[in-house]
């Protein structure tokens, strides 16, 4: 984070979104994770999808960004499983994929609980902007971000 970014949390004493970061390629994960670290969030990793909802529940986070193609789990299936979990059915998710971007896959998304969608690959700037917008979402739904949700 900039000095700038610093000294704006220390001011306003903003607490980091947590984000939640799920696919099964690892080295995107990491670059993803140090360039949301850079942009000031807290994030996540977790690139086997059959730990994703114990990590989710555990960390309980801000946002969910979930790779759609994955081994086992899909982000599909995943992404039922949070709208079907009381404690994460809130949380909003961004999926990721560069395969199932058709209209017979939006339709799915929105089945499944998806909120938005990144088409990869995408830039930091566009990842960025997806994430404060689901972040601005939630709480125009009246959602409340972590410890007050529960």
């Amino acid at each position: 984070m900039s000095k700038l970014g610093r000294l704006f949390v220390k001011i306003f004493k903003m607490e980091k979104k947590k984000i939640l970061l799920i696919d099964d390629d690892v080295d995107f994960l990491a670059e993803l994770a140090e360039m949301l670290k850079l942009s000031g969030y807290e994030p996540a990793c977790v690139s086997d999808a059959s730990r994703a909802l114990s990590v989710a529940l555990d960390m309980d986070p801000d946002v969910i960004l979930l790779d759609l193609k994955m081994f086992g789990l899909n982000g599909f299936q995943l992404a039922d499983r949070f709208s079907q979990n009381e404690l994460l059915k809130n949380i909003p998710i961004i999926a990721m994929s560069g395969h199932f971007i058709h209209d017979k896959h939006n339709m799915l998304m929105g089945l499944y609980g998806i909120n938005y969608f990144l088409e990869k690959p995408f830039d930091s700037f566009g990842a960025i902007i997806k994430i404060e917008t689901a972040l601005a979402g939630a709480e125009k739904k009246g959602i409340m971000i972590r410890k007050d949700r529960r």
